[in-house]
C-alpha cells in the first residue's frame, strides 16, 4: 500500500483538472497575444479563468495577476512594495516561508530596508500587541505574515491583522496564502488586504502556475519585463495550460469546501488521538486547536527515545510519504528554520499533511507502521 501524506509540499493533480487542460495542449494552441482567431480563443480562456478565480475570492478581474507560482507572487509583492510603493520597513516573523524571508533579507541588505521581526509564541503565533505598537511609527511599512505556516500549521487571525493594518494609511498588508487558498473562504470585498498569493499545485492543480492578488487601489510596475502580457503587469507568454488548470482546481476546491474541511479535519483529529495512544509523550509542533490551526497540516514531535532520526526513511520504506519540513528547503544541510524558533526541540519532527483524497484507511495504515517502527526500535 502507498500512502501520500505530504500534501503541503504538493498535491496530486485532480483528474478533472487534467481533462480541462487537455484541449489546450492539442487543439487550442494559439498564442494569447496573437490577434487571429487562434490567439483570441486562448486569450478568451485566460480571461474566463481570471474572472472565475476573482469571483471565487470576491475580487475584481484586474486584481488577479498570473505568476509562475507562490514564490514569484511573494517576490513581486515584496519587491514592488519597496520599488513602487516606497516602503522603507518590512515587518514579518522568522518563521515565514523562505520566499518571503529570503526576499525580505535581500531587500534589507541591498536596499537599506528596515527589517523587523515580530516575536512568536511557543505555537508560532505572532505577537499582535507588538505589531500594533510597531505600527504607531509612521514609517511607510509592509506587514507580511503568512495565513498559515506551511510546516507547523499555525493559523493567523487574518481578518484581525488586516483591520489593524488598514487603520494605518502608511501600512500595506501582504499575506502568503499559498497553503490556505482553496482551503478557506476569502472575501476580499470585505477584508482589507493589499496582496495575497496562490500556487495551484497546493490545491490539486498543475505546478508552475499561481497568482498574485493586488488590491485595485495599488499601482505596481511589472517585476518581469519584456512584454505587455497580464495587462502590462508581467511580461512573457502566459502559461495557458496552467491558468486553465488553476481555474478548474479553484472551482473544484470551492464547490464543497465545508465538506472537504470536515473530512480532512476528521483525519487530522483521528491521527492526533491515536498517536497519543501509541505513546503519551508524543507531542505536536504548532497549534492543534482547530480554530487556530491549518486543518491540512500536522507536525508531530516524536521523543528521541521513541523514534530515531531514521523515522522518515523508515516510513518511506513502508510506502508512506511524509516530510521533515518544507519541500523548498529539503536540499539544505541545515534544520528547519521554523522548528528552530520553537521550544522543546529535543525530538524527531515529522510533518504529515492531508488532502481531500486521503482516507481514514491511509491514516490507519500509517499509524500501524509507526507502531511497528517504534516497537522494532525498542
Amino acid at each position: 500500500m502507498k500512502v501520500y501524506l505530504d500534501n503541503a509540499a504538493t498535491t496530486p493533480i485532480a483528474k478533472e483538472v487534467v481533462k480541462e487542460i487537455e484541449p489546450y495542449l492539442y487543439d487550442y494552441f494559439g498564442n494569447p497575444s496573437s490577434t487571429h482567431s487562434f490567439g483570441r480563443k486562448t486569450k478568451n480562456a485566460i480571461e474566463i479563468n481570471r474572472k472565475k478565480i476573482a469571483d471565487l475570492i470576491h475580487a475584481k478581474n484586474n486584481e488577479i495577476i498570473f505568476t509562475s507560482g507562490g514564490t514569484e507572487a511573494d517576490n513581486m509583492a515584496l519587491r514592488c512594495a519597496v520599488h513602487d510603493l516606497k516602503v522603507k520597513r518590512i515587518i514579518t516573523t522568522k518563521i515565514e516561508h523562505h520566499a518571503v524571508l529570503h526576499t525580505a533579507e535581500c531587500l534589507r541588505d541591498n536596499h537599506n530596508i528596515d527589517l523587523t521581526f515580530l516575536e512568536t509564541d511557543e505555537n508560532g503565533h505572532p505577537n499582535i500587541s507588538q505589531l500594533k505598537q510597531l505600527l504607531e511609527n509612521d514609517t511607510k511599512t509592509l506587514v507580511t505574515l503568512m495565513h498559515a505556516n506551511n510546516e507547523i500549521g499555525s493559523l493567523l487571525p487574518l481578518q484581525e491583522v488586516a483591520q489593524i493594518c488598514a487603520q494605518k494609511s502608511h501600512v500595506y498588508f501582504h499575506s502568503d496564502t499559498v497553503q490556505t487558498m482553496g482551503h478557506y473562504d476569502f472575501n476580499l470585498s470585505e477584508t482589507p488586504i493589499d496582496f495575497l498569493t496562490c500556487s495551484a499545485h497546493k490545491l490539486h492543480g498543475p505546478k508552475g502556475i499561481g497568482f498574485l492578488y493586488v488590491n485595485n487601489n495599488i499601482s505596481l510596475n511589472p517585476l518581469i519585463t519584456g512584454g505587455s502580457q497580464e495587462r502590462k503587469n508581467r511580461g512573457g507568454t502566459e502559461n495557458l495550460y496552467g491558468i486553465v488548470g488553476l481555474g478548474k482546481a479553484m472551482e473544484m476546491a470551492y464547490e464543497d469546501l465545508s465538506s472537504h474541511q470536515k473530512h480532512i479535519q476528521g483525519l487530522k483529529s483521528f491521527m492526533i488521538e491515536e498517536l497519543k495512544k501509541i505513546d503519551p509523550r508524543i507531542d505536536f509542533n504548532g497549534d492543534v486547536n482547530p480554530n487556530r490551526s491549518l486543518y491540512t497540516v500536522l507536525n508531530v514531535c516524536f521523543p528521541n527515545d521513541v523514534c530515531n532520526s531514521m523515522l522518515l526513511f523508515s516510513l518511506d520504506i513502508h510506502g508512506i510519504a511524509a516530510s521533515g519540513g518544507s519541500a523548498c528547503s529539503s536540499g539544505s544541510t541545515q534544520g528547519s528554520h521554523v522548528l528552530a524558533e520553537l521550544p522543546n526541540q529535543e525530538c524527531q519532527s515529522v510533518r504529515f499533511s492531508f488532502s481531500r483524497f486521503n482516507t481514514k484507511e491511509d491514516v490507519e495504515f500509517t499509524l500501524q507502521k509507526i507502531k511497528d517502527i517504534i516497537n522494532h526500535g525498542k
